[in-house]
């Protein structure tokens, strides 16, 4: 009862998916997932909670803009504990709902914490006590991400909030400093800002979200400026600390020190594979605890029937990128198993998605210009601004734009970038187009109704089709 053809470590959004998949093709399978509650990072502590408290505060900040429109909101503002519940209440049932998919049958739980006992071998604490070995033909990690806690003097002793204190916290700080710059720390720096909080974003590099291009990121960061966020870039966390006020941290910034302080400080500098515990040598891989498993594109790993997918690879942190590698190793493994040489299948990483839900959002596919320039690609770029758009003027969200980049030689469209209102919607446009290989003159015969915000991506298709 303990053999298995394919077996997952993890039963988040990746390991679901690969289990389902893999029970699909006919195999054996099992997940064994050890954590307390089921659902994985996105339901219970990442994509679907965040979101959730960012709604309400996207509400409260249009309640306070409600007399642009001729509307009277009175003195809006917010019930802290209400907003947890409401979370709470929503987390609840999508986590209810991938636990009965977990349960369904289709393939063996196992709740408990596994480590390797050998390339095809997997021993598991159980939670309700005592140990099970397991073995398996293919095994799939999906274990996650964790968050890390970089070697800053005094942080730990001064105890700084992370994305899960934020998560379930019914009375936010007044003030707070924020260490990172990436999507994460930017949502949580808004989130707060929305509801009245005093926010300072403290970045190493010069630039938020490095890994957009540098317009896309100064559009964001000027729109949340404008809404009151304040910046540090550039600057070196020398020491943190708390006292009888609060917390401080000191930093090198423009060749001078400053010292910062505010009610809390949340840490957001990014996350760590989860690999600690899984004893990784014991199937022959090289991996230390904490650093990414390294994966092809078939998402195999240098054991060839052990398999990553998700955050564990430290390949893109998102979503459905952890689902579309979970099913692409199922269904390598399943053509492994049945030993016939079928080729396997690999991960195209074109249409690559991304969005930061901050105000103004930010949402990007395929290339930036900074990627297109580095692989040496013959594009052109054209952009066009929400200020000068009909219905984002109506809207009263102005801040940002949209670019299209294409093949000089081809027309084909190479990616594009939106920051402004839905920009999280808006993308998928483009990613429809990429997926398609429009070109930029086939783009702009798409009918666009009027007025719209959709309707914006025409003028930068036009000018890259002329």
């Amino acid at each position: 009862m303990n053999e298995f053809d394919f077996v997952v470590v993890g039963g988040g959004s990746g390991g679901y998916a690969a289990a389902r998949t893999a029970a699909g093709e006919g195999l054996r399978t099992a997940v064994i997932d050890g954590s307390e509650e089921l659902g994985g990072l996105c339901i219970l502590r990442g994509c679907m909670p965040s979101k959730t408290l960012i709604e309400s505060a996207n509400r409260l900040q249009d309640m306070r803009e409600a007399g642009e429109f001729g509307l009277h909101a009175g003195n809006p503002g917010f019930d802290g504990p209400k907003i947890i519940e409401r979370k709470k209440r929503l987390i609840s049932g999508f986590a209810a709902y991938r636990a009965e998919q977990l349960e369904s049958g289709r393939f063996e739980l196992v709740r408990g914490h596994a480590r390797f006992a050998g390339p095809d071998k997997l021993a598991v604490r159980l939670r309700q006590g005592g140990e099970q070995t397991i073995t398996a033909r293919a095994i799939l990690v999906a274990t996650g991400s964790v968050i890390r806690h970089p070697d800053i003097p005094g942080l730990t002793e001064a105890g700084p909030l992370v994305s899960d204190d934020v998560l379930d916290n019914p009375h936010p700080p007044k003030s707070l400093l924020v260490l990172g710059a990436g999507p994460v720390a930017l949502e949580m720096a808004h989130y707060h800002r929305a509801l009245g909080a005093d926010v300072t974003v403290v970045q190493r590099s010069k630039q938020v979200l490095s890994s957009m291009d540098r317009d896309v990121a100064d559009a964001v960061q000027h729109g949340m400026e404008r809404h009151g966020t304040k910046f540090v870039l550039g600057g070196r966390i020398l020491q943190v600390g708390r006292n009888a006020r609060g917390k401080w941290l000191r930093v090198a910034h423009h060749d001078r020190e400053e010292t910062l302080e505010a009610d809390e400080i949340l840490l957001a500098l990014g996350r760590d594979a989860a690999t600690a515990g899984l004893d990784l040598a014991a199937a022959g891989l090289d991996t230390p605890p904490g650093r990414p498993l390294a994966t092809t594109d078939t998402q195999q790993t240098s054991v060839p029937h052990i398999f990553g997918a998700g955050d564990v690879t430290g390949k893109l942190e998102i979503v459905h990128i952890a689902i579309e590698q979970g099913e692409i190793a199922a269904r390598n493994a399943a053509r492994l198993l049945r030993g016939k040489n079928e080729p396997l299948e690999t991960i195209d990483y074109r249409l690559r998605l991304f969005a930061v839900f901050t105000q103004p959002e930010a949402a990007m596919v395929g290339l930036s210009e900074r990627e297109a320039t580095e692989l040496g690609i013959d594009f052109a770029a054209a952009a066009y601004p929400f200020d000068d758009h009909g219905k984002s003027i109506v809207h009263g969200k102005t801040d940002g734009f949209v670019k299209l980049l294409a093949d000089r030689k081809t027309g084909e469209l190479l990616g594009g970038a939106v920051v402004g209102p839905h920009a999280s919607e808006l993308i998928h446009e483009v990613v429809v187009a990429l997926r398609y290989r429009a070109t930029a003159a086939e783009f702009v015969k798409i009918p666009h109704y009027h007025p719209t915000l959709s309707e914006i991506w025409t003028y930068p298709a036009e000018e890259l089709a002329g």
